[in-house]
């Protein structure tokens, strides 16, 4: 699926998303929906590509995924030029609300300024999810949902051809990487709740995403074992290395306490003997714990990228293949194309 344009074939109309999940009724409509089912071959091929990696390595950066990553810097800049003020309540500064406004001013101009001249009107449906990324500046808190909004904007720019599948270790590595880490700064600075129940579906109150993608990172070539990852010593070691044990650190600085009741989920998950076991089952348990819960997936948008049409009779869902080397990437291909994510059928 891709927008075309030279060779004469449909060019897309991009517009402003909106919500569709009105009831819990709609959930089936959105476990059917071709949206549902990019999501998770997302997530996979994601998993996939970032086997064996290292946050530090040198990758190829497409410039993109450069302006992109600039964005984020200005995000953060913001944050700074915006500090908390001084309040009764604990928690919920609302200096957030300052930062959040003026995050959303700037960002339909930041991301028309990184698309490619081509795409430069997608910016106004891209920019839904990446201001929807960051938080609720109403009630102060953060969730899985906010995290899938980011998910659902890089899977975005891979859908319209504004960067190549050939790129995906780059944007796991760099893009996603900062949006964690601006994440858990703003997180700290306006000491944001956790969305939903005390963060009933993420693994640390707030993420679950980096933890996918991490332990698919050690599925290959890990110098780590899974019961390792609690150690501080391997935590002191690899915090800045590996995307999961990088979680792990965060959670240590926030939470006091032994770690096997802080993070029951996390501490049970160390048991298990290999990383793509951890990985895949991980997937497995955001598929139920937060694609299939309507208190998230209301909040959840839908345009011309990202679409509630039913998936094709006989697509599967997607089944990734972790702890082996896979070569999808030794070759680009002549032209910019949307990535076709392993869910048993075209997107």
């Amino acid at each position: 699926m891709s927008d075309g344009d030279a060779d004469g074939t449909p060019k897309r109309n991009f517009v402003v998303p909106e919500k569709l999940i009105k009831s819990a009724a709609d959930m089936e409509r959105w476990e059917k929906s071709e949206a549902y089912y990019d999501v998770l071959g997302f997530i996979s091929s994601m998993a996939v590509a970032l086997q064996g990696t290292r946050n530090s390595q040198i990758v190829s950066v497409h410039p993109v995924v450069e302006q992109l990553s600039n964005v984020l810097d200005r995000l953060e800049q913001l944050a700074i030029e915006t500090p908390p003020i001084d309040q009764p309540a604990r928690f919920g500064n609302a200096a957030f609300k300052n930062w959040f406004q003026k995050m959303q001013s700037e960002t339909l101009q930041l991301l028309t300024d990184a698309l490619p001249d081509t795409l430069k009107d997608a910016a106004k449906e891209l920019q839904v999810y990446l201001v929807e990324s960051f938080g609720n500046a109403t009630r102060i808190d953060y969730g899985t949902g906010h995290e899938l909004a980011f998910v659902m904007f890089l899977m975005c720019l891979f859908k319209i051809g504004a960067i190549e599948r050939s790129d995906e270790v780059a944007v796991g590595l760099k893009l996603f990487q900062k949006y964690i880490i601006l994440a858990r700064k703003l997180q700290v600075t306006y000491r944001m709740e956790p969305a939903g129940s005390h963060g009933v579906w993420s693994l640390d109150d707030f993420q679950f995403i980096p933890f996918i993608w991490g332990s698919a990172q050690l599925a290959v070539n890990s110098p780590i074992e899974p019961a390792q990852f609690v150690e501080d010593k391997t935590i002191d070691k690899y915090k800045k290395e590996l995307m999961f044990v990088g979680c792990i650190d965060y959670i240590r600085q926030v939470k006091t306490g032994h770690f096997a009741e802080h993070s029951n989920q996390l501490w049970s998950i160390s048991a298990v003997p290999q990383w793509s076991k951890i990985s895949t089952g991980l997937i497995k348990m955001y598929q139920k714990e937060v694609l299939s819960k309507f208190p998230v997936i209301q909040h959840v948008y839908f345009g011309s990228i990202l679409t509630l049409q039913p998936v094709k009779p006989g697509t599967t869902l997607p089944n990734p293949r972790l702890g082996m080397v896979m070569r999808q990437h030794t070759a680009s291909p002549a032209a910019p194309m949307p990535p076709k994510f392993d869910t048993g059928d075209e997107m």
